[in-house]
């Protein structure tokens, strides 16, 4: 900044080989540059800007427009590490012309800075005299005499050094004007350094020494290369905007300075890192919610596991990230750590859910793996407890390594709660086929026990006598406690508690006797059935089991007392469960209320019997209801009906018997016989006069004696006379046919030596309904005569 047509333009064109617009002074001296013209300087590293600002002190604006000047050179101060103040050698002295007033307002201006940038002001003297520095001394020396506490300002001796360097002295000016700007409590004392550092060039004239001035204008451009290096021009500089951040200041700052605003530059500058720093979050953001890699390894998540997940999702994190550090590397170091770390928050929040997802796949991929290698080691005969054991200490380690692979650098995420999950599942799982495999092993022996109870225990039963229930007791306890042997052995690999293994314990010896009690239950159900089958046994069979055939010389009450006293013996038997070895009474009960006679009864049995009936009652004596399989009330109408049933073969034997006793009695009497030998005596004689009348007799007994054998008259009235009777009744007709019907056939036959053949069909038909209608007709006798007996020995007779 400088006067107008001070050549400004021309110097950094020259300087900075720019374009800038240059003043045509053939066509006189005017305002040639209006406003802030930026242009980039050619040829130098680092990357430089240069602007090109308005002329002060010019006609055009007039002397009381001088507002743009302020903001412009405010502007400068702000935006600039370097500036360049353009002056005439022989304006040093003025008002004016050397721009006090214009740096007296922006040295006021800089002071409401709570902050300020350091700035390097260059003081460019153009157009240097012959002028000896004893000469300019005196006027510097007025100005500064100006200075009211000169002495006292910490500069002075810097400044004093400062004057024995040509053209230097300038800085008296400054001075003097820093001086007198009104400050704040805080830099009432503040050195001018503390804010600009402040260095004087001189230049010869361009257009009488021009390439002296090309000479000296190349030597500056040197000190531009490197400018910001440490010892460089801007070396100090402080306040620094990124170059992508520049064109935001910038507007910010000339927004703040033509609303004549404070300009707070560290808010500024963190305004501008905020805004900046968030543009290129966002940026990133959007470049990785775009990123072809990542969308593949989302929609791979979705459908399973992703090798590497956690290694490819870091690099693509770390891409954008480095990303944006190396874009807001300059800008405030807050402002940038906070973004990217609001960034790098929204980054992990967006990737998450997938993190999940890999950690659901992770956890329910081990858990299957886990099943099938815990199935595995369980069919290999491993122990339960100790293939759980190592299974669950393998697949937990396994999963911790897949969730290694799986985790991302930049995130924290604790995978305890899935781990927690996944251990909960295994447990879940163990305990699942632990109480399955327990459950099936307790089926097994459960099934052994019934197996090894249920047959023998219905076979004690149908003996039922006093030995009855101790061979139960036996019985149980011995296969009990093989099946308890058997179980702890096959459960030992659970490695179950101590309480746990006696309640199971106890569980198989409850459901031992449990299947015992439910069995006898079963067969209680029964008992009149077996009561009526033993005694048919004991009535109807001897002590060889062989069939009972009633000849009238048994004693058929005392049989069929036995055979009751063995069907009640079962019945007492049956009444009540006595796994307990308890001794009880109903027996005795049952023997004097249904079995025994008044003439058999003692004193005693008769002094009981008196006082009640005994079986009058729901429950027996010392026998608590959960044990009687029986009531007594039960057994009296068991009795009754089991009396009645049986009643009927009792009936049937003693009618057997009695035929019995007819049948052997069949002959007529002894004076029957007598009378018949008198009476008959002439009609035997005639038979002996007349020899023919034997042969008619002969052949008469033929006849007879083949019909009686067809008959078989002595086994019809074996059954008795009547029922002889009216079976020979129906039977006399067809036999009497049938012999006819052969004796004609045998007429027609021509006589052969064949062997006599087996009789004809019809008869043997003949005799089986003879047999048939013979059995009908003995249906009121219990006696039993096999059929073939019968023919077998009517076939030999007729042989």
């Amino acid at each position: 900044m400088g006067p107008q047509s001070s050549g400004k333009s021309t110097l950094l064109n020259h300087l900075f080989r720019t374009n800038f617009r240059e003043m045509d002074a053939y066509r006189g001296r005017s305002q040639t540059t209006k406003g802030v013209w930026l242009a980039i300087a050619a040829g130098i590293e680092p990357l430089t800007l240069v602007m090109d600002l308005e002329g002060t002190d010019g006609r055009e604006r007039g002397e009381d427009d001088t507002a743009f000047e302020k903001q412009s050179a405010l502007f400068a101060l702000a935006v600039s590490d370097i500036v360049l103040i353009n002056m005439w050698c022989h304006d040093i002295g003025r008002e004016q012309a050397a721009n006090k007033p214009l740096l007296k307002t922006v040295f006021q201006v800089m002071m409401r800075l709570f902050s300020p940038r350091k700035t390097t002001l260059i003081f460019v003297i153009r157009d240097k005299t012959r002028t000896p520095l004893e000469a300019l001394e005196p006027v510097l020396r007025e100005d500064i005499q100006k200075v009211q506490t000169l002495e006292h300002f910490p500069c002075i001796a810097y400044l004093r050094l400062m004057m024995l360097c040509s053209f230097n002295m300038h800085l008296f000016l400054l001075l003097q004007i820093w001086d007198n700007v009104p400050k704040p409590p805080a830099h009432k004392e503040t050195p001018l350094s503390e804010f600009f550092n402040v260095e004087v060039v001189a230049l010869s004239s361009y257009e009488e020494k021009e390439e002296q001035f090309k000479e000296q204008v190349a030597s500056l451009r040197e000190r531009f290369f490197h400018s910001i290096a440490p010892g460089g021009l801007a070396g100090d500089r402080r306040g620094v905007v990124p170059a992508s951040g520049f064109s935001f200041s910038a507007q910010q700052i000339w927004k703040v300075i033509k609303e004549n605003k404070d300009l707070d530059l560290p808010a500024h500058k963190v305004m501008v890192a905020t805004v900046r720093c968030e543009e290129i979050a966002d940026e990133k953001f959007s470049s990785f919610t775009a990123n072809e890699e990542w969308h593949q390894i989302e929609e791979a998540v979705q459908s399973g596991l992703v090798p590497g997940f956690g290694r490819k999702l870091s690099a693509i994190l770390n891409s954008c990230l480095a990303g944006y550090e190396s874009e807001a590397i300059y800008f405030d170091e807050r402002v940038r750590t906070s973004k990217r770390k609001h960034l790098e928050e929204k980054l992990l929040q967006l990737v998450q859910p997938a993190f999940q997802l890999v950690l659901g796949h992770i956890r329910s991929g081990t858990v299957e793996h886990f099943k099938q290698a815990f199935d595995k080691a369980l069919n290999a005969g491993e122990a339960f407890s100790s293939a759980a054991r190592d299974c669950t200490r393998l697949y937990m380690v396994r999963f911790d390594e897949k969730c290694t692979d799986a985790v991302v650098e930049q995130a924290n995420w604790d995978t305890s709660k899935v781990r927690e999950k996944l251990k909960r599942d295994i447990e879940a799982h163990i305990a699942a086929v632990r109480e399955a495999k327990l459950s099936e092993v307790t089926k097994t022996f459960e099934m052994k026990i019934n197996e090894a109870l249920s047959g023998p225990v219905e076979a004690l039963l149908d003996e039922a006598n006093d030995e009855t229930w101790p061979a139960i007791r036996k019985l149980l306890q011995r296969e009990t406690e093989s099946a308890v042997s058997g179980f702890s052995s096959a459960v030992s690999g659970f490695e179950l508690g101590e309480e746990t293994m006696e309640k199971m314990i106890s569980h198989l010896r409850d459901y031992a006797r449990g299947a015992v009690e439910a069995k006898v239950k079963h067969e209680a159900g029964k008992v009149l059935s077996r009561m009526k089958d033993r005694f048919e046994t004991l009535f109807n069979r001897d002590a060889d089991s062989m069939p009972r055939v009633w000849t009238g010389k048994e004693d058929i009450r005392a049989i069929t007392k036995t055979a009751r006293s063995a069907s009640l013996k079962l019945l007492s038997v049956m009444a009540a469960v006595r796994l307990d070895n308890e001794v009880d009474n109903i027996e005795k009960s049952l023997s004097l209320a249904l079995l025994d006679s008044k003439s058999g009864s003692t004193v005693t049995d008769r002094s009981i019997i008196s006082q009640g009936d005994p079986l009058a009652s729901s429950t027996w004596e010392e026998v608590p209801p959960s044990k009687t399989l029986i009531t007594p009330v039960q057994c009296k109408n068991l009795w009754r009906q089991f009396k009645a049933e049986t009643e009927y073969s009792v009936a049937q034997a003693m009618a057997a018997q009695e035929a019995a006793r007819r049948s052997n009695n069949w002959l007529p009497p002894p004076w029957a016989i007598v009378a018949m030998v008198v009476l008959g005596f002439n009609e035997f004689m005639t038979l002996l006069r007349n020899p023919l009348y034997l042969g008619v007799i002969f052949v008469g007994y033929l006849i007879i004696k083949a019909v009686w054998v067809q008959l078989d008259v002595s086994g019809e009235f074996r059954h008795g006379a009547l029922p002889g009777i009216l079976s020979l009744s129906n039977k006399f007709l067809p036999t009497i046919m049938n012999l006819l019907k052969k004796l004609a056939e045998a007429g027609q036959v021509p006589q052969t030596n064949d062997p006599p053949r087996n009789p004809a069909p019809g008869s043997k038909s003949f005799a089986s309904r003879v047999g048939t209608s013979s059995s009908v007709s003995s249906t009121g006798s219990s006696a039993v005569f096999p059929e073939d007996a019968t023919e077998y020995s009517s076939t030999s007779k007729e042989d």
